[in-house]
């Protein structure tokens, strides 16, 4: 039997990071099966619709690489379906009409048994706590309930893969199956995503919209790696692994019956660790992208058209960045004439007269032979910070302070080769006009 898989999303709001992990095990249980995938869009709760919504969904399923077959299920579209089948049960005494809608006859007897594919776990619902539910509504829409199982049914889904949420339902699900005389769809219930306190996750845990951890400057590679591990431990034991291997050693039966918790700092390491993976080349790509199509608006500037620079940086920051959106605070100096406030320079903490010394740093500079070398430079402000009775490091965070307004920057040495001597100079003087 072929296994087709599908991913499900409400369009109630843009795609959550926790339903990334629903798309990928889903998506992972067909690759290795060389299945197919597919994506239904779940819109028949008419009232809860959020505009562009389903856009989200498909763009960002895109951006992961989580590719789905083309045809798109709108259920919202196959009104006349759910209308036919509930008809059908109706006719044949097994649902009743009540106020304008359409509910289903359950049976309380005994209990539902099925055997759950995420933990390869036995699951006993009694039926005595269920009651008839409505299977459609008033307004001539599915619910839930009757909407997934007979497209799942005439989608031959296999297996199903959803949230825990669902769990008490599961009898309901079954014996609306058993009644249209289906073969039960096999189900796979994976662990609700907790935050650091242990409560459901959100965005004061560091959750939001995968569209936002997009601009964040994410990789999707990164986010696909971190969410698998979400509630799965490959059997290699490996950390970072690629989609395809990640395929290869996935399967339900080793998902974790416990609720995992979310670690957006765990996240940014692994993040990191893509970034150094990449080549220069590589990474020069993905920050262009970033920079024109991805990031804030305001990002979109000229400045970072200067590709022979963008170049030359690259090597600098990679292994200081955790996420591509890092890349612009900590190399924004290198664009831009930096605004200099005193309070930078007392951020330092620096045990000296800051004035005096900048002045003699810019003296220094200025006799330097040009171009400057890295071991003359060095060799020189060594030298004056002995003179001076200061430390080398604060004599070198001096001129970072001096000629980008940072704390933080790239090798100052290398970014002051990037700027120039001239540039330099200048940044210098400026520092100096300001303390």
């Amino acid at each position: 039997m072929e296994v087709r898989t599908r991913f499900a999303p409400s369009p109630t709001g843009l795609l959550h990071i926790g339903g990334v992990r629903t798309a990928l095990y889903a998506y992972l249980v067909a690759k290795k099966a060389k299945g197919k995938f597919f994506l239904r869009i779940e819109d028949t709760d008419q009232n809860r619709l959020v505009e562009g919504a389903d856009k989200d969904i498909i763009e960002t399923l895109k951006w992961l690489g989580l590719q789905f077959e083309d045809e798109i299920t709108y259920q919202s579209k196959r009104q006349k379906i759910y209308q036919e089948h509930a008809e059908k049960l109706v006719k044949e005494g097994k649902a009743y009409e009540k106020d304008g809608a359409i509910w289903f006859k359950i049976n309380t007897a005994g209990k539902t048994v099925i055997t759950d594919l995420a933990g390869n776990r036995q699951l006993e619902i009694p039926n005595q706590d269920q009651k008839d539910f409505v299977i459609l509504k008033s307004d001539k829409y599915p619910t839930y309930h009757l909407a997934h199982v007979v497209d799942d049914h005439l989608m031959a889904t296999n297996p199903v893969i959803r949230g825990p949420e669902w769990i008490p339902s599961i009898p309901k699900h079954i014996q609306l199956f058993e009644a249209f005389g289906w073969e039960v769809t096999p189900y796979a219930h994976i662990p609700v995503i907790l935050g650091p306190d242990k409560s459901k996750l959100s965005k004061r845990h560091g959750a939001k919209a995968a569209s936002e951890f997009r601009t964040d400057g994410f990789l999707p590679e990164a986010i696909l790696n971190y969410m698998a591990f979400l509630g799965w431990t490959p059997p290699s034991g490996k950390e970072i692994l690629s989609v395809s291997e990640m395929a290869e050693e996935f399967d339900l039966k080793d998902v974790h019956v416990s609720s995992p918790v979310f670690d957006i700092v765990k996240l940014e390491w692994m993040n990191g660790e893509y970034i150094r993976k990449m080549s220069d080349e590589e990474l020069l790509k993905s920050i262009e992208e970033y920079l024109s199509d991805i990031s804030d608006s305001q990002l979109k500037n000229t400045k970072y058209e200067d590709r022979e620079k963008l170049i030359k940086i690259i090597p600098l920051v990679k292994e200081r960045i955790k996420k591509l959106s890092d890349f612009v605070p900590l190399t924004d100096f290198l664009f831009d004439n930096p605004e200099y406030e005193k309070d930078q320079f007392q951020i330092s903490n620096f045990k000296f007269p800051i004035s005096n010394t900048l002045n003699k740093v810019l003296d220094k500079l200025e006799t330097i032979e040009k171009p400057w070398k890295a071991d003359e430079f060095e060799t020189t402000f060594r030298k004056l910070a002995e003179e001076l009775g200061i430390s080398v490091s604060q004599m070198f965070q001096l001129i970072r302070v001096a000629i980008s307004g940072q704390n933080v920057t790239p090798p100052l040495f290398e970014s002051i080769q990037i700027l120039g001597e001239e540039e330099t100079l200048n940044r210098v003087k400026k520092a100096l006009s300001v303390v």
